[in-house]
């Protein structure tokens, strides 16, 4: 009982989180392991993505009622993400992910810098393409990230955010929102995936998915109200704590 307490507390911070930017996983998954160090990777994985499907959900129905969000993007976006992400399961099957791990923490520094320079980055909501070549980049993006999702994971959201600033010109708000549509995808794919192997825990993922649902409609709340701004700056928190995270990981934990 109170195992299921913990991770429903973690569920819901994680909810909240990653309704606004991205990151709820560097707040469950490291609960679920401490919780239960003995059990399959796979099994926690597999359970973290049920939960997290139903946040995720929720927190783009949010966004939906709310706020604009660029279909001719999410949904190209969201189609190639659910079939790449298949894909990239598959391959951390046969190929080690271990690069990544190393590569990561470098990417998101990069990232991170990039936001921080520049002071209006995502700040207005002044989308830079249109027609044939916007469903195109969309078609890219999710099936590059679907990949990384499916492949190793970390920081999915997050970079989903940047990458819809950057390219398409979004304010934070609006990547926000258009993320979580391609997010719902990403967990889609991998939770068939992981429920095929038999790597899930049904009753501990349904509890852990209604404080997730909880977590998520605060958080969604609290990115409406307060704005890109605000976004922004979680964003930046987020990527500086996954900098940490991974970078431990990465080169000093081995």
């Amino acid at each position: 009982m109170v195992d299921y307490l913990v991770l429903g507390v973690a569920a819901f911070g994680a909810g909240l989180v990653d309704a606004v930017v991205g990151g709820g996983g560097l707040i469950q998954l490291p609960a679920m392991f401490s919780v239960f160090p003995n059990m399959a990777p796979a099994t926690l994985i597999g359970t973290n993505k049920l939960a997290s499907i139903f946040g995720t959900s929720v927190a783009a129905v949010s966004y939906a009622r709310r706020v604009a969000i660029a279909w001719s993007v999410a949904t190209p976006a969201a189609l190639a993400a659910l079939v790449f992400a298949f894909l990239g399961a598959y391959t951390v099957t046969k190929v080690s992910a271990e690069f990544m791990r190393l590569l990561l923490p470098l990417v998101l520094v990069a990232v991170a810098v990039y936001t921080f320079a520049k002071k209006d980055f995502g700040s207005v909501h002044a989308p830079i393409h249109s027609g044939a070549k916007e469903q195109t980049l969309a078609l890219v993006i999710g099936a590059g990230i679907g990949f990384y999702d499916g492949f190793f994971g970390p920081g999915t959201g997050s970079f989903l955010v940047f990458l819809f600033v950057r390219i398409f010109g979004f304010d934070f708000l609006g990547a926000s929102a258009v993320a979580k549509v391609v997010n719902v995808a990403c967990n889609f794919a991998a939770l068939i995936w992981f429920g095929y192997s038999g790597h899930l825990i049904w009753q501990l993922g349904a509890t852990m998915a209604v404080c997730q649902i909880a977590g998520s409609l605060i958080g969604s709340r609290m990115a409406m109200k307060h704005g890109s701004g605000f976004v922004r700056k979680l964003f930046l928190v987020v990527v500086t704590i996954l900098i940490i995270k991974t970078g431990y990981d990465a080169w000093l934990r081995w």
